[in-house]
Order: structure tokens, then C-alpha cells, then sequence
């Protein structure tokens, strides 16, 4: 009786997580399509000036694979790059204008803020510097976009052409991020995915939703706009700030449109699965704005999720349950059908797709880790800062 009691619990969460899945497929913004690249756009009559702001902290190592393909953009306007060198140990402001000097394109101005104040974070308040001297030149469009970000020659343009053509104010992509080692390509894949369930792109692209989201590598917004949503004073203490400054903007009344980007991409490498863990644990407990009861809901919804179809299977098949079997395999089949899009989108092979579990679980670690981290003091760590203070949003970059 024993027995048959578990085999039959193990058959009803197996059901349980299929009926989740079915669910996110077909009520969660069909989130794991990977189509929503820049909307319909059509060139302006006349090209709006526009400011580009990079906040940069120790980037050397990258900055010779991102800065020349900004100073690079065809852009038939006015446009100028503004490099804020974030209190740099490793010569990032010196390099970047030896590249400039080397490659020339786009004017570029170099500056550095000196130390945030209480109650900032590094980078926004590198933001607010390069914001600030921007705003002298009056441009309509300001492009906020990481150090580690590379362009196409003609990213900027089409970036101005699809917020002018939509009425954005925010036009945000998700930079496709570097995918070589065989970590990276088991985890990054699975991040933007993530990334995508929590914040369908299809939902965000409508006025009126309530789901909002940016992706802080390449945000390009209106001057106005920021200058209403007091960015990025209002969101100053973030250490997601890319979903704070959507959600600011949102609360003025902003239109935003996010979406995966084509030929816009990330240089920075994660070759080891410690630079990964990193990356996602120094803000997955902010995430979850330092609530206790939110871990416990995360960690149970990914183990219900992502953990018991496998284990159902494999139950299945030592207990000889068909149903728990089949329900668990059906169950992974459609987890494993929703990620084919975004490996194929990575370039991955699609054996990778049945592992989406493993992965999972590797981001179950790394978000208790987080929440480990915070209550022993460390806070959300990133380049030699650690930022305590509890918010509810974060970036990548």
C-alpha cells in the first residue's frame, strides 16, 4: 500500500508539472519563440541626434573587441560616444582613446565621475555622469549600451529608425552573449530563456501591459523620457537597473519595446563555470527583492518544474509506473520542445535541449548561493563592489 501511495504522489506531481508546462507553452506570451527581432521601421526624414553613454569599469580586456564598432556606425545624424571610465584600475580610459586615435569615427569623449555617493550604484552613477554631459549637446536619443558590447556598422541607425517609426521610448535588445566553452554553452543559452519567461517580449511590446523589462546592454531612449522618469536618479540604488529603468519609464507612461538582437553581441567571455555562477548569483537573490518566502517559492516552482519530469521518468521506470513514465516524459518533451528556438537561435546543438534540467538546477544553486551570499554580509558583488542594500531589480554587464 506504502508502495503504490508513492508511486501514485510521484504520478500526480509528474501531472501537476505537465499541466505547468502546458501552460507556460501556450499562456506565457509564447515566450519561447525567438521572433521578435526590431519592428517594422522606416528611415526619418531628418536623423535625431544622439548620444551614446558607456559606462566602463576595468574593460580593457574587452574594449578593443567593442569601442571601434561604436566609434564604426553609419549613422547619417549627429552622433558622439561618451566613455565613462568607472574608476578604473587596468588603463580602460587611456585605452579607449588610443582605439579612438587609432580608428577614428564617431568623436569620442572620455570622463570619469570619481566615486558614487551613498546610495548608488557604480555604474548608474557613471550613467548619470555621461547622461549629464550629453544633455549639453541636446540630443533627442540617448544610447545606453555596456563596454562589452559590440555593433554593426548600421546597429545605431536602425536602433533610431525602429524607435521613430514605433513612437518608442525605449527600443532595448537583447544582446546575443558569447557562447564557446562547453559551460557557456550549457548556461547562457538557458539564461536568455529565462530571461524570457519571466518577461515575455511579445507582452512588453504592448501599451497597456504590465510586463516590462530592458536588457541594459543596448537600450537606446528618448532624452525626454529619461529627463521624466528622472533616470537615472529615480532608480540610483539598483543593481538590476535595466528592468528599473523599463519600469520607470513604464511608470510614466512610456512605450517600450525589447526583443533579441541580430547583430548586436557581447565579447565578454565566461569560459568556467565559477565566471558564470558569478555572474547570475551576485543579483539572483535582488531578483527576488531579498524575500525569504520568494526563495522558497523559486527553488519549489524550478524543482516542480524543470526537476520532476526527469525524475518522474526516472521513477517511472524503477517502479514500473506507466503513468508516472509517461506524464514525466511528456512533461520534459514539451520543456525540452519550448527550448529548441533559443539553442537554435544560439547556434547550439539541439542535444542540449534534454539537459535544460541540469541547467535549471545548476540556476537553483546559484540563486540560493545568492540569497547564502547576502545574509553573510557580501551583498550583490561585481568588480571589486559589494552593494547590500536590498532592491527589487539588476543588469549583466
Amino acid at each position: 500500500m506504502g508502495q503504490t501511495a508513492r508511486v501514485s504522489a510521484i504520478a500526480w506531481t509528474a501531472a501537476v508539472s505537465l499541466a505547468a508546462w502546458l501552460w507556460l507553452l501556450l499562456c506565457q506570451g509564447f515566450f519561447w519563440r525567438t521572433d521578435v527581432r526590431l519592428p517594422p521601421r522606416r528611415e526619418p526624414a531628418q536623423w535625431p541626434d544622439v548620444c551614446v553613454v558607456v559606462p566602463a569599469r576595468d574593460e580593457a580586456a574587452v574594449l578593443p573587441l567593442s569601442l571601434p564598432s561604436l566609434l564604426a556606425q553609419d549613422y547619417p545624424g549627429r552622433a558622439e560616444v561618451f566613455l565613462v571610465d568607472d574608476g578604473s584600475t587596468d588603463g580602460t580610459g587611456e585605452l579607449a582613446r588610443e582605439l579612438a586615435a587609432r580608428h577614428g569615427g564617431l568623436p569620442l569623449t572620455v570622463t570619469s565621475p570619481g566615486e558614487p555617493p551613498a546610495g548608488w550604484t557604480g555604474k548608474l552613477w557613471a550613467v548619470r555622469h555621461g547622461i549629464a554631459l550629453a544633455r549639453a549637446r541636446g540630443p533627442e536619443y540617448l544610447l545606453l549600451t555596456d563596454a562589452d558590447i559590440a555593433h554593426e556598422r548600421d546597429s545605431l541607425r536602425m536602433l533610431v529608425a525602429a524607435a521613430d517609426t514605433g513612437g518608442f521610448d525605449v527600443v532595448s535588445q537583447m544582446a546575443r552573449l558569447r557562447v564557446a566553452s562547453l559551460w557557456e554553452r550549457l548556461v547562457v543559452p538557458a539564461f536568455v530563456y529565462f530571461f524570457a519567461q519571466l518577461y515575455p517580449f511579445r507582452r512588453i511590446g504592448r501599451k497597456g501591459s504590465r510586463t516590462t523589462a530592458a536588457a541594459g546592454g543596448c537600450v537606446l531612449l528618448r532624452a525626454g523620457t529619461a529627463e521624466r522618469a528622472r533616470i537615472p536618479d529615480a532608480i540610483r540604488h539598483a543593481v538590476i537597473d535595466d528592468v528599473a529603468l523599463a519600469r520607470a519609464v513604464k511608470a510614466t507612461g512610456g512605450h517600450i519595446w525589447l526583443g533579441l538582437a541580430d547583430r548586436v553581441d557581447s565579447v565578454r567571455p565566461y569560459p568556467r563555470l565559477h565566471d558564470l555562477w558569478r555572474m547570475v548569483s551576485r543579483s539572483a537573490y535582488a531578483q527576488l527583492r531579498h524575500n525569504p518566502l520568494l526563495l522558497l517559492g523559486t527553488v519549489a516552482g524550478l524543482a516542480l518544474v524543470y526537476l520532476v519530469p526527469p525524475a518522474a521518468v526516472l521513477a517511472g521506470a524503477v517502479t514500473g509506473s506507466a503513468a508516472a513514465l509517461l506524464l514525466g516524459a511528456a512533461a520534459w518533451l514539451v520543456m525540452t520542445a519550448t527550448y529548441v528556438p533559443m539553442l537554435r537561435y544560439y547556434r547550439q546543438p539541439l542535444w542540449l535541449a534534454p539537459l535544460l534540467p541540469f541547467t535549471a538546477f545548476l540556476y537553483l544553486l546559484m540563486t540560493v548561493d545568492s540569497a547564502v551570499q547576502h545574509y553573510r554580509g557580501r551583498g550583490a558583488a561585481w568588480k571589486g563592489r559589494t552593494y547590500a542594500r536590498p532592491d527589487t531589480v539588476a543588469d549583466e554587464g
